[in-house]
């Protein structure tokens, strides 16, 4: 049997499909408590927010009308109605975004609506042109990188690295050497950054908004760790949308990964075109994110939540991690991406004697799984640029116990290899 060109391309390597092949057939193993899984990006287990989703189940399962609200009845393409009306109240209210139900459309997680997004924008034009996805820097999420139907799908450009004190540095978007053409579809980032977790400051953000509306291309920004919701960045970053801005955000890393509830908010044209691949697509939307979330929508507790248990518990395992590695790194030429957001520490090895697929498969072996960082350049045509070959990201969100135990192997191989 042969396969099509999409049947090829889409069965092929990938990284996202290493990494959750990786993920869940170490979740598998009878002897997975060995192993100590740094890699993917599942969420901490946050027993405040497991209770509250405990309790609003078991309101659900004893009123018969939630019940059927939540397993019984299709929603639209869009999503669930009440949840989009409250959720725009709940942004108009804090924010003074000017928008109501038809800016938002839920989606069957982040991923989807990336590959919904790039590819409704992106790739074979009517007129026969093919347009690409812009990342002003990379690396950028693992998950893009396959998403789009064409190739030269992405294009993206180094970032300028600045070196802070002896351990650690920062990306910054290099907007003189950024180049927006009339093959640019759209500009894409992700606030904070997966794998990274820099955030890109609220200056690179107005300065990415108006070269975007210079070139009448949307700019996207992927907030699905960041701002006004999970909230799970260290760093000041104002929360920002207006109708050249499609934000995505999602309830995964608020707590809710199994439930795969992306969030879409964009001007009304871009909401109805997804909702019509969607309902190709998905037929519709699921609920089970949308009405377990839904009183936290109503009361606005879901702000609150966020920026007093969810971010306060990333922070402190953060430091822990980062007190962790500067100690055990000792004098290597190692830094640590200045750690701003999300639930990741990114780690430039810098001129070490071998890649970052063989470091991470001598990790593999002592029983301790982190992420290859080559995965997170897509759109850099520099193969000969060597940071790519350099770096690795490591989940900090697992337990202290197990965290502290793979930071310390993570150690004695780089230690190891520098010899």
């Amino acid at each position: 049997m042969s396969f099509s060109s999409f049947g090829k391309k889409f069965t092929g390597e990938s990284g996202i499909l290493n990494l959750m092949d990786d993920l869940g057939s170490a979740l598998a193993d009878p002897n997975a408590k060995d192993i100590i899984m740094m890699g993917g990006g599942n969420p901490a287990h946050i027993p405040e927010i497991e209770n509250i989703v405990k309790k609003r189940l078991v309101d659900i399962a004893e009123d018969q009308y939630e019940l059927q609200q939540l397993i019984g009845v299709y929603d639209t393409p869009q999503g669930e109605k009440t949840f989009r009306n409250a959720l725009a109240k709940l942004l108009k209210s804090e924010f003074g975004w000017s928008l109501t139900e038809d800016n938002i459309a839920l989606t069957n997680g982040s991923q989807s609506a990336f590959f919904m997004l790039f590819n409704l924008l992106a790739g074979e034009q009517s007129d026969g042109k093919n347009k690409h996805i812009l990342f002003p820097m990379a690396p950028e999420y693992i998950g893009y990188a396959d998403a789009g139907l064409s190739k030269s799908f992405f294009k993206a450009f180094k970032p300028d690295i600045e070196l802070i004190g002896d351990r650690q540095f920062k990306y910054r978007v290099d907007f003189n050497a950024l180049e927006i053409t009339n093959e640019t579809a759209a500009i894409c980032v992700s606030r904070p950054t997966n794998p990274t977790g820099n955030v890109v400051t609220d200056e690179e953000v107005e300065h990415l908004n108006q070269l975007a509306k210079e070139h009448d291309i949307p700019l996207i920004i992927d907030g699905a760790y960041g701002t006004p919701f999970p909230d799970i960045i260290f760093s000041q970053a104002t929360p920002v949308w207006n109708d050249n801005i499609i934000l995505c955000l999602s309830l995964s890393k608020f707590g809710l990964p199994a439930a795969r509830t992306g969030i879409v908010i964009a001007k009304p044209e871009i909401i109805t075109a997804l909702s019509n691949i969607n309902a190709i697509m998905n037929l519709a939307t699921n609920s089970i994110g949308a009405r377990l979330a839904l009183p936290l929508i109503e009361s606005g507790s879901i702000l609150h939540l966020s920026q007093e248990v969810i971010r306060p518990f990333y922070q402190e395992r953060c430091k822990q991690a980062v007190e962790q590695l500067e100690t055990g790194l000792q004098d290597l030429p190692v830094r640590i991406h200045k750690p701003e957001g999300a639930m990741f520490l990114w780690l430039w090895c810098k001129d070490l004697t071998v890649d970052s697929q063989t470091l991470y498969e001598r990790l593999k072996a002592r029983g301790v799984i982190v992420v290859p960082g080559q995965y997170f350049f897509p759109g850099i045509e520099d193969p000969e640029w060597k940071h790519q070959q350099e770096c690795i990201r490591i989940n900090y969100s697992q337990s202290p116990e197990q965290v502290k135990k793979g930071i310390a192997i993570i150690c004695e191989e780089l230690n190891a290899l520098y010899g």
